[in-house]
Order: C-alpha cells, then sequence, then structure tokens
C-alpha cells in the first residue's frame, strides 16, 4: 500500500486530516513497536481502523477517490503476482513469490474494508505494458525483471512523499513501518535474480554514468537519479574512513534510495493498465 502517497492526496481532498488522525492516538497504539512479523503484516489494517475512527463511517467522496486509485495500483500487483503463480511451471521460488502476492492481497481487502460500497473493481491489465514484454507470463526471467522494476518503483514512490508525513508521528511511523516491508520485497526479487545469474545486488546501485542497474535500458526512467551521490549537499565518496580511504561510488549509491514523484510514477506503471 502506497500510504505516502494515499496520505498526501488526502491532504489535498481533506485539509483536516491530520486534526482526525492526531488525536486517535489509541487507534494505533498498539502496532508503534514491530518487533514481529504478525504487527507489521496487521499494519494496512490498523490503518482501516485508524481512517474508520478518524471519519466515523467511511471516508467523504474525495477522499474515496484517492484511496480508489491506491486500491488499483494494488490491483496490479496482486494481479501480476496471481497471474504468473497461475501459470504451470512459470514460477520456481513459490514460496517468496506467495508471500509477497498474500502482502498484496492483505492491503486490498484493507482498502476495500475501509472503502466499503464505494470501492472500485479491478480494472483490466496488459501484464506485457503494451508489448514491452511480450514473455512476462513464459519466462521466468522476464517474470523477475519487471517484478523487480515494480517493487523498486514502489519502494521510491514511498521515499518520495516521506516528507509529506514530518507533521504527523503516528501517521510516520506506520508508512515508514510499511514501506519497510515493501523494501524487503524488492530485496528478495532482485536476490532471486541475483541468484539466476543476472549482476545484480539485493539494493540499487548506481554508477558515475549509469543509474539503472537491472540491465534493461527500458527501465532508465525508473531509476532515474539512483546514480547520485549528494546527500545533505555533502559529497559521500568524499568521507573517508577511519584507515583514510574515501566511499566507493556504487557504495554511495548503495547507501540511498532516490524518491520519486507521483506523477513520475502514474506515468511509469500506466503502460500496465488496459
Amino acid at each position: 500500500m502506497n500510504l505516502f502517497n494515499i496520505i498526501k492526496e488526502i491532504e489535498t481532498a481533506d485539509p483536516e486530516i491530520h486534526e482526525r488522525m492526531s488525536p486517535r492516538r489509541d487507534a494505533i497504539k498498539n502496532i508503534t513497536s514491530f518487533g514481529s512479523k504478525v504487527a507489521v503484516a496487521a499494519l494496512p489494517f490498523a490503518f482501516v481502523t485508524l481512517f474508520k475512527k478518524a471519519y466515523g463511517a467511511v471516508p467523504t467522496p474525495a477522499v474515496n477517490d484517492v484511496l480508489n486509485f491506491a486500491l488499483k495500483l494494488e490491483y496490479l500487483e496482486a494481479y501480476f503476482y496471481k497471474t504468473a503463480l497461475s501459470v504451470p511451471g512459470l514460477i520456481i521460488d513459490t514460496g517468496y513469490i506467495e508471500t509477497i502476492g498474500n502482502d498484496e492481497n492483505g492491503h486490498i481487502g484493507a482498502l476495500r474494508q475501509l472503502l466499503g460500497d464505494a470501492a472500485v473493481a479491478s480494472p483490466q491489465f496488459d501484464l506485457t505494458a503494451k508489448g514491452a514484454f511480450p514473455d512476462v507470463l513464459s519466462n521466468y526471467d522476464t517474470f523477475l525483471t519487471v517484478a523487480n522494476m515494480l517493487e523498486d518503483t514502489g519502494v521510491r514512490a514511498y521515499i518520495g512523499q516521506a516528507t509529506n508525513l514530518l507533521g504527523n508521528q503516528l501517521l510516520l511511523i506506520t508508512a515508514l513501518s510499511i514501506q519497510v516491508v515493501e523494501s524487503r520485497h524488492a530485496a528478495a526479487i532482485r536476490q532471486l535474480r541475483k541468484s539466476r545469474g543476472a549482476v545484480i545486488e539485493p539494493w540499487i546501485t548506481g554508477s558515475s554514468s549509469l543509474s539503472n542497474d537491472t540491465g534493461i535500458p527500458s527501465f532508465n526512467a525508473n531509476y532515474a537519479g539512483e546514480n547520485n551521490v549528494i546527500q545533505n549537499g555533502i559529497d559521500v565518496t568524499t568521507l573517508s574512513s577511519a584507515s583514510g580511504s574515501t566511499t566507493p561510488y556504487a557504495v554511495a549509491t548503495q547507501a540511498f534510495d532516490e524518491p520519486l514523484t507521483k506523477e513520475a510514477v502514474l506515468a511509469l506503471v500506466a503502460p500496465f493498465f488496459a
């Protein structure tokens, strides 16, 4: 669930959203400690509880529009994994993929519970992205490559909206905790690709001339800026260790995931909608 983008858009639809939620500390006082998988798995539903208490029943029509947009994106991810798992012999590492798919289905359930009768039905999808990946459902490596891109893009979308929640600690904690789960998805998919021979790490690695490390040029826009080494005005490659050695360029890029704007994310996923 891209909670950062959801909250940012809801702020536009309902400027009083933080006032509605900030007093509701009891609603999530038990989910601000994330020492167990159960707590993490329950986060989307805790978010639903928080919203129910904030609005009394269901969100306003304007907020529903925002939540339905998020629901469509969750439909895409869940459909992607469900469809691939249904193809005989396609998925080799079923444990990983089933877990990720179950997480996405949990997000759908949370959003649908929140929206009630206002929830939209799933749209139609083109998992080939308008023919860009014609063998995505017949070639396991292509499937993993597309999953790699979708998960990395989602993680960067979260980061792009993080600063919008700095004024509300409870929402920020909840959103960052969900983002951690999405980051694990991305790392797992990347590790699966690496185990099958792809020259890739579980984290995004840029170089001085390249930000896209997936080996697929058509993904360049998804990784724009990932070779940035300037953080808070400091060139990370100039930082020295106790031994005097400076930070390698690749390590400097691995240490940070760069943000993507909502508009950029929308453009990137558009080809997957029929």
